[in-house]
């Protein structure tokens, strides 16, 4: 990859942040402009640029990252609560980061369907 990646640079430790949580495949950070009280995002180390790109070997990936995200609700004390998790395709949904990544919200009421 030779453009610059925002995601790829804090996975890589280039761009200083706290993990939440980290493993070989994923780490998790605060979003800098949260939505809810609690919101993180999950991202694959590996650079994937959006949902759009996964493919058949990314199958084990995608459930991981869902696995985290229910471990990470239980252990911060909003699983019982409810929580969203959220993956924005592409600039006309909100993408603003060519990374796949995903949103871990909770601490509040959500509306469906989202705006």
């Amino acid at each position: 990859m030779t453009d610059k990646c925002l995601f790829c640079d804090i996975a890589n430790g280039r761009i200083p942040a706290t993990f939440l949580y980290q493993d070989e495949h994923l780490i998790v950070i605060e979003d800098i402009a949260p939505q809810a009280p609690h919101h993180y995002l999950i991202i694959p180390r590996e650079h994937i640029p959006t949902t759009n790109d996964l493919d058949e070997t990314h199958r084990s990936l995608v459930g991981h990252v869902f696995l985290v995200a229910a471990r990470l609700a239980r252990q911060l004390g909003i699983a019982e609560e409810g929580f969203r998790v959220v993956n924005n395709c592409m600039e006309g949904a909100g993408q603003s980061v060519w990374h796949l990544h995903f949103h871990l919200l909770a601490g509040r009421s959500f509306a469906w369907p989202p705006g």
